[in-house]
């Protein structure tokens, strides 16, 4: 969920800015609006592409000091706005639905996140020119497409034990460092099946590529203009990554690299790809503290009342009070059918590992000690706090970590490769005048099943 609200920052800053356009109309002397491009059952208008680019546009002078040529912008921004259609057209398919309630918990946190109530936050876009109720369907198809990565791509990535070793075995997952890397990447891609000619051309291509790098050229530039990588249109920025969220496939170039210094040419499945490492951090660790807890939980149900079970929960506690086994009773009487087999006992728990209404009374309450009966999501409980402990949990936590970070890795090559199918099987035709200068035709070929 963390990934998402930056994202969805990033949009409502975007949005913030006063950057967009209007559709183009007659009345101010502008092209009537017309399709340029025919995606599967959807289109692309042509005020859409001139639109977004105005967006991009304005983006990468403010944070370059200038805006690229605008020819430089058709080929990514139509790409991502085709990948876009296609990606949402998938969700409806397989029955993904953003509900009202799960998008107004995203803006909630878009709005948190910038230090506004919502309120604030959608006076604030209006005061700025934003539509905001085509910014609420915006972040509403921005978290159906997230969702149906996490199912679409997610579902396809298997971490073994044996990986998991290996990458702390390794020198080059660098976890316990805690460093992090701002890396540059470029993508020259190939399509699947490609032949040895193509490959050969793309291989030079991206030799050229890396030895103006190297040479001193600017890198964000070289990216804009020939990356076909998902950040091309950031100058092919990839942020701040630890050195163990570093994809696979650049982990061990990256550990041995200087600061500015350009990789080799780097081969994958999807072509051909060159990084330079921008800037290189590190960082600090902490011990856990540990709470040895088992609690009784009574569920209100369609038969049994929120007073009910308030008043069979206060009636346990007694019982426990005047002596009765705490572990005998959860295993009778509890809700929580995984703990109350082993008497209520959760175990070792870690801050985050509970929900908050369980850990607010859990942090509070001395050990030995009945707590009195609480509301949570789930139910009435009560608890008892056996034990503390600050715990060093480096290799349990290693190991979590290695495993999630092993998912990231394949996750960003396997939604890589998942794009290009959608891409390669879908039908896009394009319908563009090539003999409009700004017509993308020759960057990009349509493409049908």
């Amino acid at each position: 969920m963390k990934l998402i609200t930056k994202l969805l920052i990033l949009v409502a800053l975007t949005w913030s800015l006063g950057i967009g356009a209007q559709t183009p109309s007659p009345e101010d002397g502008r092209l009537m609006d017309r399709i340029i491009a025919v995606v599967e059952e959807d289109v692309i208008m042509q005020s859409e592409l001139q639109q977004r680019m105005d967006e991009i546009g304005q983006q990468l002078a403010a944070r370059d000091g200038q805006a690229p040529p605008r020819d430089a912008l058709v080929r990514p921004v139509l790409d991502r706005l085709i990948l876009e259609r296609l990606q949402l057209q998938e969700a409806r398919r397989i029955g993904i639905r953003i509900d009202d309630i799960t998008l107004n918990n995203a803006m909630e946190n878009i709005a948190r996140e910038n230090r506004m109530t919502l309120t604030e936050f959608r006076d604030r876009l209006v005061a700025d020119g934003m539509d905001f109720p085509a910014f609420r369907e915006q972040i509403r198809n921005e978290l159906a497409i997230s969702q149906l990565r996490r199912r679409q791509v997610d579902s396809r990535i298997q971490v073994s034990e044996q990986e998991i070793d290996d990458l702390i075995a390794s020198e080059s997952g660098a976890i316990d460092r805690d460093v992090e890397y701002r890396l540059l990447h470029l993508l020259i891609s190939l399509p699947e099946g490609a032949t040895p000619d193509r490959i050969q051309a793309a291989r030079e291509q991206a030799r050229k590529i890396r030895e103006e790098a190297a040479a001193g050229a600017d890198f964000t530039a070289l990216a804009l203009r020939e990356s076909a990588g998902r950040h091309a249109l950031d100058g092919g920025d990839l942020g701040w990554r630890s050195a163990a969220q570093v994809p696979t496939l650049f982990a061990r170039h990256v550990v041995l690299m200087r600061e500015g210094e350009v990789s080799e040419v780097i081969r994958s499945p999807s072509g051909f790809h060159i990084i330079k490492l921008a800037e290189r951090r590190g960082g600090t660790r902490t011990q856990v503290r540990q709470t040895q807890v088992r609690h009784i939980l009574i569920t209100p149900t369609e038969v049994l009342s929120n007073d009910e079970a308030f008043e069979r929960l206060s009636s346990l506690r007694s019982r426990i009070e005047d002596g009765a086994d705490f572990a005998e009773l959860a295993r009778a009487h509890s809700d929580d059918r995984g703990s109350a087999l082993r008497g209520g006992e959760l175990g070792w728990t870690d801050p985050g590992d509970l929900v908050p209404q369980f850990e607010d009374v859990m942090n509070r309450l001395p050990p030995g000690r009945i707590s009195e009966p609480f509301r949570s999501p789930f139910g009435w409980h009560i608890l008892e706090v056996l034990e503390r402990r600050d715990h060093d949990s480096s290799r349990e936590l290693m190991r979590a970590q290695a495993r999630e970070i092993i998912r990231d890795r394949k996750r960003d090559d396997e939604l890589e490769l998942w794009l290009r199918r959608l891409r390669d099987e879908s039908f896009v035709e394009l319908r563009l005048d090539a003999r409009n200068p700004g017509d993308p035709t020759a960057l990009i070929s349509p493409r049908g099943r």
